[in-house]
């Protein structure tokens, strides 16, 4: 907690006063489901050292008759010191998106998606893990319980960094992760949905997430190698050992996801979605139909999606950023959809969340669409 010392000579009649005075900040955390807010409580402590003491009833009745807010509790601390506690207002954040359930998960529906607090083509680790830090602190603080990882990320990096980071986790954090990709050097992405490979992949998940179950685990992309069935079995027989809680897929068509539902319950389905690449438009409308969370990854677009000319122009008449335009056209598409954005800036992470309160207005839902 910060302290600082910086005293201060002030003139009370003609009388002078030092005055110094020490900042205390505590940040409760996210509470669960409904996305109950974040409280931040911040403590003033002011030393006062006179030159001149006066009575303790003085100083008492001057303490109780301060000009404090009303939302505020103050406590005088014999005649040097005075303490002043504000309970700042709530502040909800990626609750004001509403919620979405995964199974019997609850979590407000804009999330954080962690690979890009890894190196460049999320390879290696950051240069500033403090940075890094304070960027999942920040997601915490404005209200986001829901992340995503893989360990494919890193590789495996990114998993170790959110558990330095956050554990232990604030009640109600989800904190989704993903495997069945391989990563041989940077530029290599390669399917590997073999069972014995995804009970290695967990284990090493659950080490790294501090975990003795993982609440939300994704097949990251199916392996044309092994027949489909067999990988997700394998993460049916794992969510009965009690490794896993929950089961989701990504990248899959509709099809493999009859084919999955068949074996286990899916909660989820992370495809690639964003307002110029649309093909998992049948996947998403299949989610709708049997209520299964959608998760857009790549949400932005990237550079090209958010210089799109439809994304300037009503950005512009509408005084908003492109992304939290973007992220808020996501929101609007489908009360299945959960967007993950991801960022290595706290800028854009809070941009990103201010998308959870826009309302878009029909004309702009159309001009987009």
């Amino acid at each position: 907690m910060p302290e600082f010392y910086n005293p201060v000579i002030a003139s009370e009649g003609t009388r002078e006063i030092a005055i110094s005075a020490s900042v205390d900040a505590a940040h409760v955390t996210v509470k669960a489901a409904q996305g109950s807010p974040v409280m931040l409580v911040s403590r003033l402590t002011i030393n006062v050292a006179r030159k001149s003491l006066r009575t303790e009833a003085d100083t008492f009745e001057k303490c109780q008759g301060g000009p404090f807010p009303e939302n505020a509790a103050h406590e005088c601390c014999g005649f040097d010191k005075m303490e002043l506690r504000v309970n700042q207002a709530p502040y909800k954040g990626a609750a004001l998106a509403g919620t979405i359930d995964l199974g019997d998960l609850t979590v407000n529906r804009l999330g954080f998606g962690a690979m890009r607090l890894c190196g460049d083509s999320a390879w290696g680790r950051p240069r500033d893990r403090e940075h890094t830090n304070r960027v999942l602190h920040r997601a915490v603080e404005l209200g986001v319980n829901f992340i995503d990882t893989a360990d494919s990320y890193g590789p495996e990096a990114n998993e170790t960094m959110i558990s330095q980071a956050l554990y232990p986790y604030p009640p109600g954090l989800v904190i989704a992760t993903k495997g069945g990709l391989v990563r041989p050097n940077r530029r290599s992405w390669v399917e590997n949905g073999r069972p014995d490979h995804l009970r290695r992949a967990i284990e090493g998940s659950l080490q790294r997430l501090r975990l003795e179950r993982i609440d939300l685990y994704q097949l990251h992309a199916p392996d044309p190698n092994v027949p489909f069935a067999e990988s997700v079995g394998a993460l049916a027989d794992l969510r009965r050992s009690g490794k896993i809680h929950q089961i989701g897929l990504s990248n899959v068509t509709v099809a493999q996801l009859e084919v999955a539902r068949s074996i286990t319950p899916i909660v989820s389905v992370q495809n690639p979605y964003n307002l110029r690449n649309r093909t998992s438009e049948d996947v998403l409308a299949a989610c709708e139909r049997l209520g299964i969370a959608f998760l857009p990854w790549y949400p932005l677009g990237g550079k090209r999606g958010l210089k799109a000319l439809k994304i300037k122009q009503v950005a512009s008449r509408r005084g908003l950023t492109h992304a939290a335009l973007s992220l808020a056209w996501l929101l609007a598409k489908s009360p299945v959809m959960l967007p993950i954005p991801g960022t290595r800036s706290i800028d854009h992470l809070e941009d990103n969340v201010r998308a959870a309160a826009l309302k878009l207005a029909p004309e702009d839902f159309d001009d987009l669409e």
